[in-house]
């Protein structure tokens, strides 16, 4: 079984902010497979399913953003997961353009603190992930400010594309393609022509 956890912030004032793309990439694969993440469990709401022929769990932690390890922590304690092979971490990048999608098996937090709180938790940097893009930060804001900003009207098409593009790469990872996922999904993305 693999647990599949979008990273981001519970509550209204949240949604759709930079920093809940995790959770709109869980929303995405909830729509697709007919998943209603709804079911309260180790401070997340879950819904169980099958992707591709797996069973899952959607996971979208309630514990905000960077305690976002305890509640994965519990998941992956209760159900008995391998957090190597068996859990999949959705979250926002700063450093990726909007819409563009990275998949990595393992790496250091790069200062995403939902990404801090989940190693410092499972103790371990070894846990695939996929990193979805929402812009670099303008000079002059604050972190914070910015992530837990709205997207414009023009990023926010070009993230409901990076959050279906990420969707596709979990449908990969589930079935053991992860190399696959990433020679797909790990390249730049080029700008529509005009």
């Amino acid at each position: 079984m693999y647990i599949i956890a979008g990273l981001g912030n519970p509550g209204q004032p949240y949604e759709g902010t930079r920093h809940n793309a995790g959770f709109d990439v869980i929303d995405v694969l909830a729509r697709e497979y007919n998943i209603s993440v709804d079911y309260r469990k180790n401070r997340a709401l879950i819904g169980k399913g099958i992707i591709e022929g797996r069973k899952v769990i959607l996971a979208k932690p309630q514990t905000y953003m960077n305690l976002s390890g305890e509640s994965i922590r519990g998941l992956v304690d209760y159900y008995k997961a391998d957090e190597e092979s068996e859990l999949i971490v959705i979250y926002d990048d700063v450093s990726l353009d909007p819409g563009q999608i990275r998949i990595r098996k393992k790496g250091s937090a790069g200062g995403h603190n939902g990404i801090k709180s989940i190693i410092a938790h499972l103790g371990t940097e070894v846990f695939p992930r996929v990193k979805v893009g929402v812009g670099q930060k303008p000079r002059q804001y604050d972190l914070a400010d910015y992530v837990l900003g709205h997207f414009s009207g023009e990023e926010r098409e070009r993230m409901a594309e990076g959050y279906r593009h990420a969707a596709e790469a979990v449908k990969y990872m589930v079935t053991d393609r992860v190399d696959e996922a990433m020679n797909e999904y790990n390249r730049k993305v080029r700008p529509k022509e005009q």
